[in-house]
């Protein structure tokens, strides 16, 4: 199973729960129903959005410690200058 099957799969299971919570198909106390639950699919989001700043924040700043992704990415960035510059855009100012 691919990783983006997963990660479907774990969605769509955690919403049938939430809506079945939600609705009352899982019977709960009337504190959850009325006090939680209508801020769980929020604080999914910020905790999501947490998680995604964060990794990639650690990328950003283990960057360097992938020398040869490093490397290859300032190749890249010469090829590209080289390629412009050869159709009369300078990007060094």
């Amino acid at each position: 199973m691919t990783k983006a099957t997963e990660a479907i799969l774990t969605v769509f299971a955690l919403s049938a729960i939430y809506f079945a919570l939600y609705t009352g198909v899982i019977p709960t106390s009337d504190k959850i129903h009325e006090e939680i639950l209508p801020y769980l699919p929020w604080w999914g989001l910020v905790t999501f959005g947490s998680y995604a700043l964060g990794t990639l924040g650690w990328g950003v700043l283990t960057f360097k410690d992938k020398e040869d992704k490093y490397k290859e990415l300032l190749v890249q960035i010469d090829e590209a200058k080289k390629f412009y510059k050869s159709k009369g855009l300078n990007l060094d100012d």
